[in-house]
């Protein structure tokens, strides 16, 4: 096991030493290894998968709302290099939203009924916005690679001590860490910081923090969310007081914005 622990942890070390960059506004340290380019093709293709699967509404209220907001908060990103589209999806079951690499933003029409102004709606797209800004979706996958090749390393040096019992156990427990350990951890970390990230650029463009509060709190009153520990995002009340906190820090900005 102590080589094991060794060979890992110098595997992750040399890693670590690639691609290391810092999220805007957060300044959080991260281990991306995936080039821009490569993360804007990703967006497109995905989007382009994404139009081809799901109907397109047609209701111009609701298109005209996310544009607007999204145009708005879009100039304050400071990302000339986006290009920006914004589109609303006919489905009532679904209540979601997300932003592709490169700007491509897709609302459901199920996310409406929680829904009660443009600053609420600012809040969610600024959010989504956010994971696209911190490039969220090339993190993951480059901590995946990492996960994977650290997994490669040990599975090759149990396999070398000749006993498959131990070889099963020990991946079998690799993979339960790694998850709750370290993949489950991270996500919650990117939807804090997807959430601050995203409560500046909406209140740079003029949309009042104080609604991501009554949008959280109208939103997880729906439905049952598993224990945090199990769970990519935050637990609700978790969410809710981490954004309270954040907000006397923000308000400048939004003040300054309406100035």
């Amino acid at each position: 096991m102590k080589i094991i622990r060794k060979i890992t942890l110098g595997a992750i070390l040399a890693l670590l030493f690639i691609g290391c960059t810092k999220a805007p506004i957060t300044g959080r340290s991260q281990l991306i290894m995936i080039n821009s380019q490569q993360e804007m093709a990703l967006g497109l293709q995905s989007a382009k998968q994404v139009l081809a699967k799901e109907r397109v509404s047609r209701d111009a209220q609701k298109n005209a709302m996310v544009k607007r907001i999204g145009q708005r908060i879009a100039n304050v990103t400071g990302q000339s290099n986006f290009k920006w589209e914004f589109y609303v999806i006919d489905n009532d079951k679904e209540a979601n939203a997300f932003c592709l690499p490169g700007g491509k933003v897709f609302v459901y029409t199920g996310l409406f009924k929680y829904i009660a102004n443009d600053d609420e709606l600012a809040a969610v797209m600024g959010h989504e916005i956010g994971h696209a800004l911190a490039r969220h979706g090339a993190e993951r996958m480059s901590r995946g690679q990492l996960t994977q090749a650290g997994g490669q390393i040990i599975q090759a040096v149990m396999v070398g001590q000749g006993n498959p019992q131990n070889t099963a156990m020990v991946m079998q427990s690799f993979g339960i860490g790694t998850q709750l350990g370290l993949a489950l951890p991270h996500s919650r970390t990117q939807e804090y910081e997807a959430d601050h990230i995203g409560l500046v650029l909406a209140a740079k463009a003029g949309y009042n923090p104080n609604s991501a509060l009554s949008f959280w709190e109208k939103f997880s009153k729906d439905g049952k969310t598993p224990p945090e520990y199990l769970s990519t995002h935050p637990a609700p009340a978790n969410r809710i007081a981490t954004i309270r906190k954040l907000i006397p820090k923000i308000m400048p900005l939004y003040n300054q914005s309406k100035r």
